[in-house]
């Protein structure tokens, strides 16, 4: 198999990358295509394997066909507002396609290519991280299990004890643009059976994860999972779906203040020239991600101490009676592949690549992951990366989300 992974040389594409060299076929080939050639052949070099190859790939150019061509699955881990565009690439190569998620919106674009790929007999799964991803499966087997589905909560907890030095500013893993996006964007929630938008960084009530997380305030941010599981169990008679998520406290009040410090504007400013000669148009948004993200590597002092929750809660009817499943993945991270908890977002698109080389994803079109993955394979790779399943039957409706 011919694995692309596009923008493999970035945050997420370098684990995606990792998983895939650490867990494909001696046969196999993986290339790490990025607009950055030298981030690309850099982490290419470092990985040792003559099955890694690098090529630069610009996903609006038309000649990206030429430099993919023969790609079993093209698996993009680029910036979601270029989703579209990376499937559009997918349909020329004909090949499958998987993805992180579009923010609700793009998701929403997306889907409307399902046709497309079903012509070519090919699959493209949206949303294929932690969440959207892993929470939507987890999702799927807890519905599986009951005969009507009333309510669908997504909780996400997270944690890290771990020491750096020098300590960031600002620790991101993946872009801080999405996270302002998600922090600004008006987050949608399905409520009553109808779709509705609420503030952002709302509804940030106490939620008990297990440990080590403990008590949390996950709040809601704008994500894919509302903008597909209302539909996935519409005739199951789902009636609720909400997404939540809890950052650490410290991180969250530090990315609401450059949110509230016009940070976050998509909206060009004019600011004066580097020489000095005139002036030059930049979104506040790209020049607050460009800082974060340009931060000095931060060197881990003693063991990793992340910790990751990724839940759904799913309560309906089983045999006339309420019940509520509480489904989690934990996340520890892999210190041997020197990953942390975004092992749980950039491995899962691998998982996903390897199993419809395997033919364990069989359905066709522009499909979310609850629509497509088999929850008990995908758990069992998962287990291989040792992120850990573990779900609870609860009697009634009562539990809190």
């Amino acid at each position: 198999m011919r694995y692309v992974v596009l923008g493999g040389a970035g945050a997420m594409g370098r684990i995606t990358v990792r998983d895939l060299v650490e867990t494909s076929s001696r046969g196999d080939r993986i290339v790490i295509a990025d607009y950055d050639l030298g981030k690309a052949r850099a982490l290419a070099a470092s990985l040792r394997d003559h099955r890694v190859g690098a090529v630069r790939v610009d996903v609006k150019d038309p000649a990206a066909v030429k430099a993919l061509q023969g790609a079993f699955v093209l698996i993009n881990g680029v910036q979601y507002q270029l989703n579209l565009d990376a499937m559009e690439l997918a349909l020329a190569l004909k090949c499958h396609y998987v993805d992180l998620g579009g923010l609700f919106h793009m998701t929403r674009r997306q889907a409307r290519l399902d046709g497309r790929f079903r012509e070519i007999g090919r699959t493209a799964l949206l949303g294929m991280g932690a969440a959207p991803g892993i929470t939507n499966i987890l999702t799927r087997w807890a519905a599986d299990r009951l005969d009507t589905v009333r309510e669908i909560h997504i909780r996400v907890g997270t944690m890290d004890r771990t020491r750096y030095v020098p300590r960031p500013a600002l620790a991101v893993s993946y872009s801080l643009k999405t996270i302002l996006e998600e922090f600004s964007m008006r987050p949608a929630v399905f409520t009553r059976g109808r779709l509705g938008f609420v503030e952002p960084m709302s509804g940030d009530e106490p939620h008990r994860f297990p440990p080590p997380i403990g008590m949390r305030r996950p709040m809601h941010t704008i994500h894919s999972e509302v903008a597909t599981l209302p539909s996935s169990f519409r005739d199951k008679g789902v009636r609720e779906v909400s997404f939540k998520i809890a950052f650490d406290p410290a991180f969250t009040d530090r990315v609401r203040f450059l949110r509230d410090l016009g940070l976050a504007s998509h909206e060009p400013v004019e600011v004066a020239a580097p020489d000095g000669r005139g002036v030059v148009s930049v979104a506040p948004v790209d020049v607050a991600n460009k800082v974060a993200m340009s931060q000095p590597p931060a060197r881990q002092v003693g063991p990793l101490r992340q910790h990751e929750v990724v839940r759904a809660v799913v309560k309906g009817t089983r045999d006339g009676r309420r019940v509520t499943w509480v489904a989690d993945c934990h996340c520890a991270g892999m210190p041997s592949w020197g990953v942390g908890v975004d092992l749980d977002t950039g491995s899962p698109p691998a998982v996903a690549a390897q199993m419809l080389a395997a033919g364990e994803i069989v359905a066709r079109g522009a499909v979310p992951p609850e629509k497509a993955v088999p929850p008990e394979a995908f758990f069992r790779r998962l287990k291989r990366r040792r992120m850990t399943l573990r779900a609870v039957k609860k009697s009634g409706w009562s539990f809190p989300v």
